[in-house]
């Protein structure tokens, strides 16, 4: 094998492990993935009249969606529970909302 043809193994080998994922860290995939699902769910919380969809914070990682804010009752947190896991996708809600 030639210098060449080692070096560009050896780069190609580095490019495609940043690409990996683990427990703490998403790929590439992933993160596109999880920025889809937090705008799906927030895009539902908004367009629903039941919750306040601006004043409740979505993030994702790895499929699990959690919501934190301040909402203005318990019903209005259990129903943007209900909504972020009624999106395709969302593998756990981590409802972290406090009622005012």
């Amino acid at each position: 094998m030639n210098t060449r043809a080692i070096l560009v193994t050896i780069v190609s080998a580095f490019l495609f492990a940043g690409c990996a994922g683990n427990a703490k860290q998403e790929s590439t995939g992933e993160y596109i993935d999880d920025a889809a699902l937090t705008a799906n769910v927030k895009t539902r919380l908004l367009a629903s009249k039941e919750t306040s969809g601006l004043a409740i914070k979505v993030e994702t990682f790895k499929g699990t969606v959690q919501l934190s804010g301040f909402v203005d009752s318990a019903e209005e947190r259990q129903r943007a529970g209900e909504i972020a896991s009624a999106v395709k996708g969302v593998v756990r809600v981590e409802n972290k909302l406090s009622v005012k």
